[in-house]
């Protein structure tokens, strides 16, 4: 929901707006149940419906074209067909794929396939911008050349997860206190969550490790890192406050 937060905060919604607009957000908003799935089976098109997503972000970040947001603002996308990253929005000499609008974009950005069918356009079938870039330092990079401080929010998949997998030796951390028990989710949806997952935190690490040492300063801010966190929309206001404290830290 990067794309999202950003796009809002780029209109001049201020922040706190934003926070209780996100707040507002229900599990059930984002993703429904659908009775047509279960019938489907495994030839179902995805898990959850476009327009619940589409409508969630709406009502975060209600503007539809990029020339009305008062931050310019990229978002990526990937091309699934093709694997290419796309960046969406932006100056017309920078973007690298379809000229759509905002809210297309955010859609197509947040669009993980199995959960949200692909945003299409044009032929080309668009979805979460994580698969390509969890973070794009790289197009950041490319888009603001000249730039002497970047800042980098991960809330993507990370082997520093609590409960996660045991990576160079290190023991799985335990589920922070108060949090929920992980939902009894169906195996299949699990493998995949647990496939893209390592993919995703894979790609970040290495986007850190290939940041040049004499290049801009980078503000990384890890905030949360815990599993089954994708639909955990009531812990909105818990999240925040890991994001402030996080960003504090960083900042030292």
């Amino acid at each position: 929901m990067g794309a999202v937060v950003g796009a809002a905060l780029g209109a001049g919604v201020p922040f706190d707006q934003v926070r209780r607009r996100a707040m507002g957000v229900r599990r059930k908003d984002v993703a429904p149940f659908d009775p047509l799935v279960l019938l489907m089976g495994l030839f179902a098109r995805s898990l959850f419906p476009a327009s619940a997503l589409r409508t969630a972000i709406a009502r975060i970040a209600p503007q539809t074209r990029f020339e009305y947001l008062r931050i310019p603002l990229t978002v990526t996308a990937t091309d699934l067909d093709s694997g290419e990253l796309l960046l969406l929005g932006g100056p017309p000499s920078q973007r690298r794929g379809p000229d759509i609008e905002l809210a297309d974009a955010l859609y197509a950005s947040c669009a993980l396939p199995l959960y949200f069918p692909p945003f299409e356009t044009d032929g080309r079938r668009l979805g979460d911008g994580g698969l390509r870039a969890v973070l794009p330092l790289d197009p950041a990079r490319e888009l603001e050349p000249h730039a002497d401080l970047f800042v980098a929010v991960n809330v993507g998949p990370g082997f520093d997860e609590r409960g996660g997998p045991v990576t160079n030796g290190d023991q799985p951390q335990p589920p922070s206190p108060g949090a929920p028990v992980p939902a009894r989710i169906p195996r299949v949806v699990r493998t995949h969550g647990e496939a893209m997952r390592i993919m995703m935190a894979e790609q970040a690490k290495r986007a850190l490790a290939d940041w040049p040492k004499d290049g801009p300063r980078l503000i990384y801010v890890r905030a949360v890192a815990e599993r089954e966190a994708t639909f955990a929309v009531d812990r909105v206001q818990e999240y925040v406050e890991m994001g402030y404290q996080a960003t504090k830290k960083a900042l030292g």
